[in-house]
């Protein structure tokens, strides 16, 4: 495989890690205890990228709730900022774009070549 290709796909597989992880966060935005997932991707050697996850243990908000015996209780909420999440899905978005956008062209010049040969 061409070693751009490779690249940009290598690109589009960490890239919907991380839009899955932050769709995952956003869904349990509102689940108490529910800790946040974050995907770093790092360049790769000699090309390319690579997606790791790591669950973010930092406290959610302190809230009290009422129990089902009537007491008040503190209840720890979700760690997700939905602040954070909303711009991570949109950069993620266009980074995918970028990435399937090379894909598209190298299949562009690649068909060109064979019209040309054939």
């Amino acid at each position: 495989m061409i070693s751009g290709v490779q690249s940009a796909l290598s690109g589009l597989m960490a890239l919907q890690k991380k839009s899955e992880a932050s769709a995952h966060n956003t869904a349990n935005v509102n689940t108490d205890g529910y800790k946040k997932v974050r995907v770093t991707i790092s360049g790769e050697e000699p090309q390319g990228v690579t997606a790791r996850a790591e669950t973010v243990n930092t406290p959610g908000p302190l809230v009290p709730e009422m129990t089902a015996s009537g007491e008040m209780e503190m209840v720890e909420k979700s760690n997700v900022e939905l602040t954070e999440e909303l711009p991570n899905q949109m950069l993620s978005r266009r980074f995918f774009q970028a990435n399937l956008k090379t894909v598209q062209i190298h299949d562009e010049m690649l068909g060109s070549l064979l019209d040309i040969k054939g």
